[in-house]
């Protein structure tokens, strides 16, 4: 037997990752995966036993890529509510002009497989026991907002940054920009969604 080779398994996990991202679990087949890492299907059978097996680790792995970007900058108790969501918002736009792929992968596996794919994810407790929302908590209550508005603004958050990529077609189309002007609008948005939360945040 052939012993592997970290480098080819790295090839076929990164072809994996290009091809259900673009076309999902269920649009998926081994031999598409096969002729993107440039190999034969009896490889990467060789590597990976099945296209479950490959699909676990590459949804594992962009689970957390998707999701490092909040751990990272939401427990960190010295810095402000505020650099928190400029860092949150440059860090998820700068992922997603990268592969913006992501967001509609993670999307469709949720409705194929909600419970599992929640409970991999793990997003409930990651927010909202995050110091992150113990400080906007406090900017809520200091500018005398109801603790019902908390998720209108986690959805906001989350929407203005997110949303874009999800229906990138249809703002391309609007608007008649290129990807490049487009990844020019997302890179201002870095600028201008924690300008426009802090607005919410002080209107009375």
């Amino acid at each position: 037997m052939v012993a592997k080779d970290s480098s080819t398994e790295e090839k076929i996990k990164n072809a994996a990752r290009h091809v259900f991202h673009i076309k999902g679990y269920a649009g998926t087949r081994t031999r598409d995966i096969a002729e993107e890492a440039g190999i034969n299907l009896a490889l990467l059978n060789y590597y990976f036993r099945s296209k479950e097996k490959l699909f676990e680790i590459v949804m594992m792995e962009t689970l957390r890529d998707f999701l490092q970007s909040l751990t990272s900058v939401f427990n960190d108790m010295e810095s402000s509510f505020e650099t928190k969501l400029e860092m949150v918002v440059n860090n998820y736009i700068t992922l997603l002009v990268k592969e913006p792929e992501i967001p509609l992968f993670i999307l469709s596996e949720l409705r194929r497989n909600p419970t599992h794919l929640l409970q991999k994810m793990n997003v409930k407790e990651i927010i909202m026991q995050s110091y992150f929302v113990k400080q906007l908590l406090e900017v809520m209550e200091q500018n005398k907002m109801a603790q019902k508005d908390l998720l209108h603004l986690i959805i906001n958050i989350i929407g203005m940054t997110i949303f874009p990529f999800v229906a990138k077609p249809i703002f391309q189309s609007i608007g008649e920009i290129s990807n490049e002007q487009f990844s020019a609008m997302m890179e201002e948005r870095k600028t201008l969604i924690p300008k426009w939360i802090k607005a919410i945040l002080t209107s009375k």
